[in-house]
């Protein structure tokens, strides 16, 4: 099999984006995806300016640390505003971007809040009108073995959808003392976005139309330390209009000598099989008679970052939505916040309407 392209694509012009709030993620992924793919950073920006005080020194390519966020807003160099703050108030800083003129690639979760999710619309009328793009920094569906599934999905190659199943095998990120374990059913509002985004899109492309059901719990589970806020153990299921499902399940903190993320997309022509992160990337098609091994090259990170930011960088420039718009993204997070309303019902299914 040909490789697929799955990687980041680019405009000819790619500079003047800036970092409002330049913190871990920022540093440890936007950066180097920027500096491997040479995006012109203006600058960034910090409410700590600790967090800040050795940027330049290890990225030279930024040309500066803004003092203030309106500074950063005001700056006539600046074209995308890569909003890597936390989701409490991220709408607020994409409204201040959009009546700056500036596009908007916003770190993931676009909001966690239902309220959020109802003056949405409004905010990206008001982005159209101005001629501004607002995308969501869902990176993962450019990891390559997902890219890769997306586009043989697209394709027809395993036919129409018939289930998608993903399974944890791997630890748990340190989640222990940390925001993260302050949000509630943390697993599967904010850890499994990703999975949930993926296997929302495989349904789509993969002719089973949109999810119309989430049912979801968590729970301890053994080992897990009593100062653990949230649970360490997650399973969510999606029904699409079709009656196509997906599944997606964390058993907990799993100890193994080969960790990874595999995933299965079943279809009426074929199986997609595969992995994902920990260098256990891989992908094969069977179509029922032989297995094909799909070539793939880079990783989830920097190449799914540089990717996302590509994305808007190209929607901007061929006068577009990206494909990883706010209006899509949202319909992701009415996913999970679905999942968390059926796990504090005992696990029930949730309707979720159009």
């Amino acid at each position: 099999m040909s490789p697929l392209d799955t990687g980041p694509r680019f405009p000819e012009d790619r500079g003047g984006v800036a970092i409002l709030g330049a913190g871990t993620i920022a540093q440890a992924a936007h950066l180097p995806a920027y500096a491997q793919y040479g995006v012109g950073v203006s600058g960034v920006w910090s409410r700590n300016p600790a967090t800040t005080a050795t940027v330049i020194d290890r990225f030279p390519f930024v040309d500066r640390v803004y003092a203030s966020a309106e500074e950063l807003l005001g700056d006539p160099e600046v074209r995308v505003v890569d909003l890597a703050t936390g989701p409490e108030g991220r709408l607020d800083w994409i409204e201040a971007a959009v009546a700056a003129g500036k596009h908007v690639l916003a770190q993931k979760p676009l909001t966690l809040s239902a309220a959020d999710l109802a003056r949405l619309p409004g905010l990206l009328a008001r982005a159209d009108a101005a001629g501004v793009r607002i995308a969501v920094n869902h990176n993962g569906r450019w990891a390559p073995p997902w890219r890769a599934a997306t586009l043989l999905l697209r394709g027809g190659r395993v036919g129409e959808v018939v289930g998608v199943t993903h399974l944890h095998d791997k630890p748990l990120p340190p989640l222990v003392g940390t925001p993260f374990d302050d949000v509630p059913h943390m697993l599967l509002t904010d850890y499994l976005l990703h999975w949930v985004d993926i296997s929302r899109a495989w349904l789509a492309d993969g002719g089973a139309g949109r999810v119309v059901s989430v049912q979801a719990a968590d729970s301890r589970v053994p080992g897990q330390p009593a100062v653990a806020r949230n649970a360490w153990a997650a399973t969510l299921s999606m029904t699409a209009g079709s009656g196509a499902t997906a599944v997606l399940r964390i058993v907990g903190n799993v100890v193994g000598s080969v960790p990874g993320c595999p995933f299965w997309v079943h279809g009426t022509c074929g199986t997609l099989r595969g992995s994902v992160l920990l260098d256990s990337d891989w992908l094969e098609v069977d179509d029922g008679q032989v297995r094909t091994a799909v070539p793939l090259h880079g990783a989830w990170f920097v190449d799914g970052f540089a990717a996302a930011l590509g994305e808007l960088m190209c929607a901007v420039a061929e006068d577009r939505q990206p494909e990883n718009s706010a209006a899509d993204a949202a319909e992701s997070v009415r996913l999970v916040l679905a999942a968390r309303d059926s796990a504090d019902r005992g696990g029930n299914p949730v309707a979720v309407g159009p």
